[in-house]
């Protein structure tokens, strides 16, 4: 993200909301962490400790457009992952969330978020929720995607919290963690047995079904380990699309596959059906830690 971009208005010593492309963005600068989040898809654009290279990606041709989803960050996909249904990975993504509380201390700064059902959304998905993003941001970011079922009946839901990693050279980047089994999403879900260490040479798109608590991306050009500990998940998605799929995609650069690893706490479910169940006035919390070492 643009250092420099018209600031609509300080919240809090820590916290400005800026725009860009009639998107508002909030923006943290913490003596701990700088942090960008968009009202558009609830979506973190970018997290950067002190003194580090941004832990997360954003496509340099990332379209800042309310009608569509960035490329990079941490798309918020609910309350359906994958194309199980229409449109893909959700609308959560694509709506346009609201600013529930902002708070900071000397320890860091936590935002949060929200989203309700709307004409749209019933459209779409005929339920009643209450959807909150909290993203605590201070030398680790935590991001929890919590929803409510408002409505007077049970509804059934998958999701991700996608993250697009930013690391320095994907052919040296080296995952462990995500356990042995994945389903291939490029052998039509193919239930395969792996090593328990990743290194890529291709496209990569894949359910992992065992993944452990702590997933770690090592990225040596930066000098560092990325750790991810998940909470909520029955799966972690590891994807990269590689040289044909960076081609064929207009809003990320054809290279630009070299510099990022998407690892994503996922609840996955093959179809709207077999999702998770939840009751009226049950919650349930979907959870993503990222940290540096």
């Amino acid at each position: 993200m643009e250092k420099y971009l018209p600031v609509i208005g300080p919240l809090a010593d820590h916290v400005t909301v800026v725009e860009k492309g009639g998107i508002k963005i909030i923006r943290v600068a913490h003596p701990k962490a700088t942090a960008d989040i968009s009202l558009h898809g609830g979506h973190v654009l970018s997290f950067k400790p002190t003194d580090q290279a941004d832990v997360i990606w954003l496509s340099e041709k990332a379209e800042f457009d309310p009608a569509k989803a960035f490329r990079g960050g941490i798309p918020v996909c609910w309350p359906w992952f994958g194309r199980i249904a229409a449109p893909a990975h959700g609308f959560a993504r694509t709506s346009l969330w609201h600013l529930v509380e902002h708070r900071e201390t000397e320890h860091g700064v936590i935002i949060c978020l929200g989203l309700e059902e709307s004409q749209e959304t019933m459209a779409i998905w005929p339920y009643t929720f209450q959807a909150r993003l909290y993203v605590e941001i201070s030398e680790k970011l935590k991001v929890t995607l919590e929803v409510s079922n408002t409505d007077n009946k049970a509804w059934q839901f998958s999701g991700a919290l996608h993250t697009y990693f930013n690391v320095a050279d994907i052919r040296e980047s080296v995952t462990t963690g995500m356990g042995p089994e994945y389903t291939d999403s490029l052998q039509d879900s193919k239930v395969c047995q792996g090593s328990t260490q990743l290194q890529l040479t291709d496209t990569v798109d894949r359910v992992y079904t065992q993944p452990e608590d702590t997933i770690e991306i090592t990225d040596p050009k930066n000098s560092r380990t990325i750790v991810i500990k998940n909470k909520g998940d029955n799966s972690a998605v590891i994807w990269n699309p590689w040289v044909d799929g960076a081609k064929s995609m207009g809003d990320m650069a054809d290279d630009g596959y070299n510099t990022m690893l998407c690892v994503e706490s996922t609840y996955h479910a093959s179809s709207l059906e077999t999702g998770k169940t939840l009751q009226p006035d049950e919650s349930y919390q979907l959870i993503t830690e990222v940290s540096v070492k």
